[in-house]
């Protein structure tokens, strides 16, 4: 049984950061595809950022340039960490491991950027 638990959001002001970590219950392994999504009301839930092999990157056009999806040396940690934070960033944020027919989810954190 796979488990990730996200923790890290919060309330925070525009132009503020955070780091979003997301922890698993399996050694995070570079044939694994780990990814940060988010989705806010009324939107879509929507890639943020992809993490491929342990070293290939993929962002939205959104968030290119501010946020950051990084894995820790022990494996068993993905990171997002958000920049230059926007109020359309709002969001619940989710983690994501994906692998073949494996397809795992947390529970996800809320990140409300508001003045």
């Amino acid at each position: 049984q796979v488990q990730l638990v996200e923790s890290g959001g919060g309330l925070v002001q525009p132009g503020g950061s955070l780091r979003l970590s997301c922890a698993a219950s399996v050694t995070i392994f570079n044939l694994y595809t780990m990814g940060w999504y988010r989705q806010a009301p009324g939107n879509e839930r929507e890639l943020v950022a992809e993490l491929t092999n342990g070293v290939t990157t993929n962002y939205a056009e959104s968030v290119k340039g501010r946020f950051t999806i990084s894995r820790d040396n022990g494996k068993k940690f993905v990171y997002l960490d958000m920049n230059n934070l926007k109020p359309e960033d709002t969001g619940v944020y989710y983690c994501n491991l994906r692998r073949g027919q494996l397809d795992i989810w947390g529970q996800g954190t809320q990140v409300t950027v508001s003045s």
